[in-house]
């Protein structure tokens, strides 16, 4: 009988779909052994793909990667002094410039948040940083805010409310960061 043409192409099976999903733990388990079983069976099935993505992978050519080429912020944390801290830039010759410049600063040493001022690690938001940077000039922190919600505006439209409920939409502080630096050179820009 002559081989049909499915019969003569060898076909790949998924070790995962020959398998199937691992069958649930009974109830009789307790919630801890159920986890621990489950946490088994994703390790499992984790080993299994990262052995699948090497044998898959493995006749590409990779050159080798120099961190120096790719990591282009700080390596470690920044901190206080002593700890890594990066040294204050050269202030804008403006004040409001230079006090958003500084809060820009104190953010990369001390640490970002959201949610509130000051966190417990000494970490601050946007509005914590520029208060902490004026120095109780409340016109000078106020033209400072009023400046930098001018700069998230332009980029993000008038439906932001305030600098805290925009530091607060990020989960990160890259871009806050960025609107700051952007802030700094408005105001200098503008003379303030």
């Amino acid at each position: 009988m002559p081989p049909t043409a499915t019969s003569s192409v060898t076909r790949r099976r998924d070790p995962a779909a020959a398998t199937g999903p691992a069958p649930a733990p009974s109830a009789d388990l307790s919630f801890e052994q159920r986890l621990t079983l489950i946490e088994a069976a994703m390790s499992v099935r984790l080993d299994e793909a990262a052995v699948a993505y090497e044998v898959n992978t493995a006749h590409l050519a990779t050159a080798p990667v120099d961190l120096a080429d790719v990591v282009t912020g700080p390596t470690e944390h920044a901190g206080p002094a002593g700890t890594g801290a990066r040294p204050l830039p050269e202030l804008y010759p403006t004040p409001v410039a230079a006090l958003l410049q500084r809060a820009r600063h104190r953010l990369l040493t001390g640490g970002w948040c959201t949610g509130t001022l000051v966190d417990a690690d000494g970490a601050r938001c946007l509005y914590g940083a520029i208060h902490a940077e004026a120095g109780g000039s409340q016109r000078l922190e106020s033209d400072a805010l009023d400046v930098l919600l001018d700069a998230i505006r332009r980029q993000f439209g008038d439906s932001v409310e305030s600098v805290p409920a925009f530091n607060d939409a990020f989960g990160s502080p890259r871009v806050p960061l960025r609107l700051l630096d952007q802030a700094a050179t408005l105001a200098d820009a503008r003379g303030l």
